[in-house]
């Protein structure tokens, strides 16, 4: 270049950072950045410092087909899950039925997220032995003994701004406090979100039962207010209960009086006082739910919808409750535990943070032996709420709540862990969840904790080598604002060459928000996939999508997310990029599985130590001693020799991909991995064989072991058993009498439009059925003789083998064909016996049976809670259910012999005939195209007739409601015991009955006016 063309100032600056802005993409790849620039942060991963591709050698094809060098455009990972930490078998969980432990869990129960959603818990670790065990304690006293492994999603405060770290219990363990004097505690874990419930059918409201447990008499319908408060007389008539205030003469002070439901006494014409008369229908309520004279919260409030708690709370806080001077201090005192318990357990449903102070009152009182005592104990919650969620009703009291925009309410929404300390071993699990964050609530706190860093090694290549607009897409923004603290951040923080390209977030104009991370020459965005105004954005040269299989099927109605976010790529032709991952879930809906098997469907090969000869883990060549996991070893298809798990990291290190089908676009290449692949270290083949044997029987465990295990869909086993072979698995009884085993009864009834049929099945443990007798009532729902007869049936009686008479406790009936006269004749009958259902499609229900749903209204629209109501049922599950119980094989030698039925197992008796058999099989389930293009599941009829199985879906949905799923094996016992039923004679087991609970004796208190 001419001198005469340089000879200015600043022109050696203008050329370099011309040349800069036409470089050519480097030449560094995806996995050589990773170990030359990628440090690992102990706050995000267990194994913090250097990155090492040598660790995860089939991780490096993946990355450098992100490369920009690759001309690869699309890249397709089907992957297996990664599986949480363990805690203590004793470890509480909260459950939307009530609680249970880590050891009592079972692979398809359900727990709560950190977002307070339901989550299906989809695999279960082996127990773990002489592992090390911390006690990790907060500062609102609650405890969780966690192995040193388990990893926690904390806020570290060691600087001034605090940061998002993901830590296990061990690395936490060693500075918990910071500070000169030490008094500073580091770590903090958020308080969960409100937990989402669905709303209950409660005989009374819950503000009025509050209203009483806090100062109402515990054996009347009277309760003690200040006079200054008689407007909770209206609250309660708004409550549809009647009530009045009253001024009693022996009140003393400024007390009052209002009385629920008022009654009056009658007199015969001698004067004598009619007793019948004198009855509250509020008394009869509480005692229905068994809370007069013995007052504590009904665990169907606890597990009510999030207006019905609230409103329970405050019931309680109008009573018992007051506001601190500063506006936000709310606290609740009391001596009874239970109630104290309760209500700590209701807030922290809620996303509050409870503290409790103990302590003792300065009056004398008479303890329950009648000697006096000095002090008696109370207790005093406290905690921060404000005037956007008052906790009162009283307008005294809830005008004294200050605002949320006065206040500080991210500080008191975090538990804040005051200590750490070793404990000696015990027992310890892990579970894995179906949340997209894998969290999970556990401990009375309800404390969320843990359960691909290939896409977040591409995240920093591309801030650090190849600038451009990259778009990151997790299942939902909260999702995708938790990725960022707890991922995107700490990669950031911990690289400095990163660190020079994204300007810190607390610095003016710096363009580093939760969502968005500006560099120079891109940008990256991250945002759910059900948000379609993120999707569609800004145009992105790169696109990783993660967790696709959680996705939405469309993005606020607007299409596929992953159609929408691939379209903001087009502009970039041949240089774009886009990376899908995700752990599949149900063959036939599952993303990743589609795009996989339109790819190239690479696998990683590995040669045996023996032969050398290449090939890919299956787990069919996984073998063990039968009952004896720890024996596990691969066995090499070229010599038939077994291959020891040391001898894993010497053929990950020789491995490659190797493609095994032809895709469909040239430009998309696709991997699938196993957990087989685990380094040794991480999941063993011993742990993979334990969790088959443990999932074995069960379909919710081994669906889960497929997914997440062996990185597989599940296909539905909806496919129609066949009608001949069940034929041959008929057992002997009377129709009409309910075998040993049936311990209750459920009906189904299908309305059709010349009959009603009805089916009546007994249930036992482990959700044994019975098939007990099979109605056809001729009429239809025109003829009133015909619902007569059904009433009649109600109060029909069964004989159980052991000579008890038996009747329905639910009736399920469906409302699907004459819908207003299937709901006037339940109004007839009353809704104790009776659950009108509805049937709906689908497999993506968070419970297969909610509600009930009050269909009754006034005139004004008000739902009326003594009207009619409608549970609905998602009658798949249940199919699918029963035909994965109606394709268990009975035991191979007689019960008598020892070998007990599998649970789940129908009994069918000889009476029944073909026709009934083929109705029970009439219909499949397959996969259909939606208009929109999508795959769904949908169960078709192979004939016109299936009376008999929407009959067993409606009777199954009877039991669900009955809450006979959550019974415990000693609920079941009792229940045996009740009938004398031993064991032996019906599931082979050696096992006596246990005698049942002993009836609570109640306190009976006599007063001096009743004579």
């Amino acid at each position: 270049m001419p001198d005469d063309v340089l000879g200015f100032d600043g022109a050696a600056a203008l050329i370099r950072a011309w040349s800069r802005g036409l470089r050519p993409d480097p030449d560094l790849t995806v996995s050589s950045w990773a170990d030359r620039h990628r440090k690992l942060a102990s706050r995000a991963s267990a194994e913090p410092g250097q990155y090492r591709t040598a660790r995860t050698p089939y991780m490096r094809e993946i990355m450098d087909r992100l490369s920009p060098g690759d001309a690869t455009q699309r890249i397709v990972f089907m992957k297996a899950a990664q599986v949480g930490a363990p805690l203590a078998l004793d470890t509480a969980i909260p459950t939307p039925f009530g609680w249970t432990t880590m050891g009592e869990i079972a692979a398809g129960d359900l727990v709560y997220d950190e977002r307070g959603c339901i989550a299906r818990v989809t695999g279960l670790s082996p127990v773990f032995e002489d592992r090390a065990c911390f006690a990790v304690v907060f500062d609102d006293g609650e405890e969780i003994v966690a192995d040193g492994d388990h990893r926690w999603a904390v806020w570290d405060f060691t600087n001034d701004q605090p940061v998002a770290r993901t830590l296990t219990t061990a690395a936490m363990a060693s500075r918990v406090s910071i500070g000169a004097r030490g008094t500073r505690r580091r770590y903090a874990i958020d308080c969960c979100d409100p937990i989402e419930m669905p709303e209950q059918d409660l005989i009374l409201h819950p503000y009025v039962l509050g209203l009483w447990l806090g100062d109402g008499s515990s054996i009347m319908n009277h309760i003690s207010v200040h006079e200054e408060d008689a407007e909770v007389v209206e609250h309660l008539r708004a409550c549809s209960v009647e009530a009045e205030f009253r001024l009693p003469h022996w009140r003393k002070g400024r007390i009052g009086n209002v009385v629920i439901d008022p009654t009056f006494r009658m007199r015969r014409e001698d004067g004598a006082s009619l007793s019948d008369c004198f009855r509250s229908r509020f008394v009869t309520r509480l005692r229905q739910l068994d809370v007069l004279d013995n007052k504590h919260v009904p665990l169907p409030y606890l597990r009510a919808s999030r207006t019905q708690r609230l409103e329970l709370v405050r019931g309680l806080m109008d009573s018992d409750g007051t506001i601190g001077p500063d506006g936000k201090r709310c606290e609740f005192s009391n001596a009874d535990r239970r109630l104290i318990d309760a209500m700590i357990e209701l807030l922290r449903s809620l996303g509050y943070k409870p503290t409790v102070y103990h302590g003792k009152a300065r009056r004398k009182v008479f303890g329950a032996d009648g000697r006096p005592s000095d002090s008696a104990e109370y207790w005093r919650i406290s905690w921060t709420a404000y005037a956007e969620e008052p906790m009162f009703r009283l307008s005294r009291k809830r005008a004294r709540m200050r605002s949320i925009e006065n206040g500080r309410p991210w500080k008191s929404r975090r538990r804040r862990i005051a200590a750490i300390r070793p404990v000696p071993s015990v027992p310890v699990r892990c579970i894995e969840v179906d949340a997209p964050s894998h969290l999970f609530l556990c401990g009375k706190g309800w404390i969320p904790t843990h359960n691909t860093e290939a896409g977040n090694n591409w995240i920093g290549f591309v801030i650090h080598q190849a600038p451009g607009p990259m778009l990151a897409v997790q299942p939902t923004v909260e999702l995708a604002k938790r990725n960022s603290r707890q991922r995107i951040d700490p990669l950031i923080d911990e690289s400095p060459d990163l660190r020079e390209r994204v300007k810190p977030a607390r610095s003016r104009d710096a363009g580093n928000t939760m969502l968005s991370k500006e560099f120079a020459g891109g940008i990256l965005i991250m945002t759910g996939a059900n948000s379609a105004v993120g999707l569609r954005s800004t145009p992105a040269r790169y696109i990783f999508l993660d967790e696709v299989d959680a996705y939405p099927a469309s993005a606020d109605d607007e299409g596929d997310p992953v159609t929408l976010a691939e379209a903001r790529s087009l502009t970039f032709a041949h240089r774009r990029k886009v990376f899908l991952v995700s752990t599949p879930t149900i063959r036939g809906l599952s993303r990743i599985e589609r795009e996989f098997d339109a790819s190239d469907q690479r696998r990683y090969f590995v040669p045996c130590p023996h032969c050398d000869a290449m090939q890919w883990l299956k787990f069919e060549r996984l073998r063990w001693e039968k009952s004896r996991p720890e024996t596990a070893e691969y066995l090499c298809e070229g010599c038939e020799r077994p291959i020891a798990e040391h001898h894993k990291t010497r053929m990950l290190e020789r491995g490659a991909w190797c493609a095994t089908a032809t895709a469909a676009d040239p430009i998309t290449v696709g991997y699938h991995l196993s957990a087989l692949y685990s380094p040794v270290g991480w999941l063993s083949w011993q742990r993979i064989a334990r969790a088959h044997e443990a999932a074995r029987g069960n379909d919710e465990a081994m669906r889960a072991f497929r997914n997440t295990i062996l990185g597989e869909t599940w296909m539905e086993s909806g496919e129609a058993p066949d009608w001949q072979r069940l034929l041959g698995l008929k057992e002997d009884w009377r129709a009409g009498t309910v075998p040993a085993g049936g311990l209750l009864l459920t009906a189904g009834a299908d309305v059709q439009k010349d009959r009603i049929e009805v089916d009546v099945w007994a249930w036992g443990k482990g959700l044994q059925s019975w098939l007990v007798d099979h109605i056809v009532i001729e009429g239809g729902p025109g003829d009133p003789a015909c619902w007569q007869k059904l009433s009649d049936l109600l109060s029909r009686t069964w004989q159980h083998a052991s000579g008890t008479q038996m009747t329905i406790a639910r009736l399920a009936i469906d409302t699907g064909y004459e819908t207003a006269a299937v709901y006037a004749w339940a109004r007839q009958v009353g809704f104790a016996q009776v659950a009108p259902v509805k049937g709906l499609e689908g497999f993506n229900r968070a419970s297969p049976v909610t509600g009930p749903t009050f269909v009754d209204a006034t005139i004004a629209g008000k739902r009326l809670r003594r009207g009619a109501r409608l549970w609905s049922v998602a009658t798949s599950t249940f199919k699918a259910e029963t035909y994965r119980f109606l394709r268990l094989e009975p035991p191979e030698t007689s019960p008598v012999d020892g070998e007990r039925f599998l649970p789940g197992f129908i009994h069918l008796p000889g009476w029944i005939d073909a026709e009934w058999l083929k109705q029970l099989t009439a219909e499949q389930l397959v996969t259909v195209k939606t208009k929109r293009g999508f795959a769904k599941l949908e169960w078709q009829k192979l004939r016109e007739r299936n009376e008999a199985l929407d009959c067993r879906v409606y009777a199954r949905a009877a039991a669900w409601i009955l809450g006979a799923d959550r019974w415990s094996e000693a609920r079941w016992e009792e229940l045996a015991a009740q009938f004398a039923v031993n064991e032996s004679r019906d599931n082979a087991s050696t096992t006596a009955p246990q005698p049942g609970r002993k009836a609570q004796v109640r306190r009976i208190a006599r007063s001096s006016y009743m004579g």
